[in-house]
């Protein structure tokens, strides 16, 4: 591939392709745009804080650009704080938003395939699906298999994870949790990029709603960080149409500042 240029500065291939390790993605071409975008919205940054004279100390340990780039946007971009009308107003079209999380205990057995291994991944959904016939003839039957058979450290357990909250497993595993009822196991193996499990659900607790008065606070900041969100994504776009970019069809709503 080739350089990328920022006005007079390039980005080797070789540094996006370093990038690429902090921008997990579905596929290496995902993985290179973002880390691509990332590396040319820094340099849009490092160069108008050039430009405006910002100038940073830092430690012996700081990240002396980093550094810059805060004071850039420390600068240069101001929000405002909302009031209390605004925030009830969010809160009540918004409820789901704020709320306790969704608890559950769960429990796996895993077959282990990388996601590009296509033969180990057809051979980890037959040995899940074989798995689950013979839960569905004896359900009672799942810890002696997860201690045989499932690749998890979970397995010394029985394939018990523990009490989770929303978030706290992979997104494929959550979406069939949710719409599990407690005591089931699920009739299809799940895939995710760890291979395919075999899944059941012990318990789940609905988060609740939570009033306004406890949930002020949360509102609040979380209007104001889509608000910094924003005004981020708007800078950048202006930043970027006053560079010339070569190499990159640029999108500021990609930097992880403004996600």
């Amino acid at each position: 591939m080739e350089a990328i240029r920022v006005n007079d500065a390039e980005i080797p291939p070789a540094d996006v392709a370093a990038e690429m390790q902090y921008h997990p993605a579905p596929s290496r071409e995902a993985a290179w745009t973002e880390a691509a975008t990332a590396l040319v919205i820094r340099q849009l940054l490092l160069q108008e804080a050039a430009r405006l004279g910002i100038v940073t100390e830092a430690g012996e340990e700081a990240n002396t650009e980093e550094a810059t780039i805060q004071a850039l946007l420390a600068r240069e971009i101001a929000t405002p704080e909302p009031d209390e009308e605004t925030c009830r107003r969010y809160w009540s079209a918004n409820p789901a938003k704020f709320s306790t999380p969704d608890v559950y205990e769960a429990a796996h057995i895993l077959f282990p395939a990388a996601p590009e291994d296509e033969a180990a991944r057809a051979q980890a959904k037959q040995a899940a699906s074989e798995t689950i016939a013979l839960l569905q003839a004896d359900p009672r039957r799942f810890a002696e298999l997860a201690r045989e058979r499932s690749a998890c450290p979970s397995s010394a357990n029985g394939g018990l994870l523990g009490q989770q909250s929303r978030g706290d497993l992979v997104s494929e595993i959550e979406t069939f949790i949710m719409a599990m009822e407690e005591g089931q196991i699920c009739p299809l193996p799940v895939a995710t990029r760890y291979g395919y499990h075999v899944l059941r659900l012990d318990r789940l607790m609905r988060g609740e709603s939570l009033p306004f008065d406890k949930a002020a606070t949360l509102v609040a900041r979380h209007l104001s960080t889509l608000s910094w969100q924003r005004a981020v994504s708007q800078y950048l776009r202006v930043l970027a149409g006053r560079a010339r970019i070569e190499g990159l069809a640029f999108d500021a709503a990609m930097t992880p500042l403004v996600q």
